[in-house]
């Protein structure tokens, strides 16, 4: 029975995973025929429109889910073609919050996983390469936003000019603090210390802000630090920080961060958790405001599975899939006392936020469950949401009207997560399904290990290698230790000169390798 069992769940994933890829190619060929080079398509009237600034936003978005798919040719195309095509110095005002995402995340991640898609490499990659001076080059143009008295950026940014004089100093607060992951991933790959530094000072800007209660809200004036939207919850405006948070922690290994989330989870816990679903509230109060639940709010048991809250995460999911098995899809707003759809925000674009908690939870319990979710993702959005150009916004899930919207998160996450369900054994899980073994080799000399599982994936489904990060900055800084104890080790005559020796960089942390009798070894020696 076991296996009867086991042979009809292999072939129902594979089923589902070539529909997926069929669901992927439809939109991506239609993007590519109709809309190619505007940001993104319009799948009503088979054309394209520039949306976040103009940067062939569908196609940087996409470019790593061609390879999770197991594109290699594909990818390598597109990667040489945005080299060639796209422009940062334009005179466009931009969210600084979804070019970093987006942008900046899906160059890093492309950069990162180019070794796996047979690019030529340079020497020294992961820590150089022209995709990370592309995502250099984006995130530079948004420097200028940080450039205030708080640390706290502006929401827009003008890509030639920097920050217009009339530009509101009111954001949200996702839009401080989504900023760790890329930045910091930059910093530690390119050496230049400048963006891991502005992400962390405007965390701990944003950090000073909390209420008495222990929470934040949604939208602050980033000069006078004071909240303009009280409402604190874990959805729309503020999602992301607290996701950034628990992911930056990960990736850094930093308990800062760590403890900077789980003072937020005990007030969240108190004061906005409710049956387990979350409402929100009154930031210094902590009464309660709206009780809605909002769609953006589904990635939250996901984020609870990374830090072991299992019980929990299981109990709230089971909420948020009782909304989608009543709309075929999660409404933006929910009402949680009438149990329906708010006025106005009866939509659903399409969103990843609960297909991306059920690859987490089925990661994490291996319940089936969290499978069947993800086959009626894939029915709903095919019956509701397919078009002969693309897949559209449903503009109301009651009456399942839709709008000429195909938002570019659609190719780089909702489809992505889907396949990463159905695919357990894919590489970003630490598997080694391309049938390449499961890590890389990088940096000056092939010392370094990548790419072994572990990813973290960026809130734009980007995923970033922490293993990359440490081959970089790490070892730059070992070289660094080991030349200044071999430099003071060696007693220099007056006004003579003396070069230090090559030195190579070994796997290991500097500190296990430090010698016997206190004597440092040398390639030569």
């Amino acid at each position: 029975h076991i296996t009867i069992h086991y042979t009809l769940y292999l072939q129902s994933t594979n089923t589902a995973l070539q529909r997926i890829k069929s669901m992927f190619y439809h939109a991506y060929n239609s993007y590519l025929d109709n809309a190619f080079p505007y940001d993104e398509l319009r799948p009503l009237t088979c054309d394209g429109q520039d949306t976040w600034g103009s940067f062939s936003l569908t196609l940087i978005d996409a470019l790593d889910t061609l390879l999770i798919l197991g594109n290699h040719t594909e990818f390598q195309r597109v990667a040489s073609l945005l080299q060639d095509t796209v422009d940062f110095d334009i005179d466009v005002n931009a969210s600084v919050f979804e070019t970093n995402i987006r942008v900046v995340g899906g160059l890093l991640s492309a950069h990162l996983l180019a070794g796996r898609a047979g690019m030529e490499l340079e020497p020294g990659w992961p820590c150089s390469g022209p995709l990370l001076r592309m995502a250099e080059d984006a995130a530079r143009k948004l420097l200028p936003a940080f450039q205030t008295a708080t640390g706290m950026p502006y929401g827009t940014v003008n890509l030639l000019n920097g920050v217009s004089p009339t530009e509101t100093p009111v954001t949200c607060t996702a839009g401080v603090g989504t900023f760790i992951l890329e930045f910091a991933t930059l910093s530690r790959l390119t050496g230049d210390e400048t963006f891991e530094n502005v992400a962390r000072r405007a965390l701990r800007a944003l950090w000073k802000t909390r209420s008495d209660i222990g929470l934040v809200g949604n939208h602050i004036d980033i000069l006078s630090k004071k909240w303009v939207a009280q409402d604190a919850g874990i959805g729309a405006g503020v999602d992301s920080y607290f996701e950034y948070l628990v992911k930056g922690a990960i990736m850094l290994q930093d308990e800062e961060l760590l403890t900077m989330f789980l003072e937020y989870d005990r007030a969240i816990q108190n004061y906005t958790r409710f049956d387990d679903w979350y409402l929100w509230v009154q930031m210094h109060k902590g009464t309660v405001s709206m009780p809605v639940f909002q769609s953006l709010e589904a990635f939250w048991p996901g984020l609870q599975s990374l830090l072991g809250n299992l019980d929990s995460a299981v109990r709230t999911f089971q909420n948020y899939y009782s909304v989608w098995r009543q709309f075929g899809g999660l409404p933006e707003f929910y009402s949680i006392p009438q149990g329906y759809t708010v006025d106005k925000r009866e939509g659903y674009p399409l969103r990843p936020e609960l297909i991306e908690s059920a690859m987490y939870l089925f990661r994490a319990t291996g319940d089936h469950t969290y499978l069947q979710l993800g086959l009626d993702a894939l029915e709903s959005i095919e019956r509701i949401a397919k078009t002969p150009c693309g897949y559209a916004t449903v503009k109301d899930l009651r009456d399942h009207q839709l709008d000429n919207r195909m938002e570019s998160f659609f190719l780089a996450e909702t489809v992505k997560y889907l396949y990463l369900l159905f695919d357990p054994a894919h590489f970003l899980h630490g598997g080694g399904s391309e049938g390449d073994g499961s890590w890389e080799e990088g940096g000056e000399s092939g010392e370094c290990v990548l790419g072994a599982g572990g990813f973290i994936f960026n809130t734009e489904a980007h995923p970033l290698d922490p293993a990359a990060l440490y081959c970089c900055s790490r070892h730059a800084q070992d070289q660094q230790e080991l030349r200044d104890v071999l430099l003071k080790s060696i007693a220099l005559k007056p006004g003579e000169k003396k070069t230090p020796p090559l030195l190579t960089c070994p796997v290991q942390p500097f500190r296990s390798r430090l010698s016997i009798l206190g004597q440092v070894f040398t390639d030569n020696t």
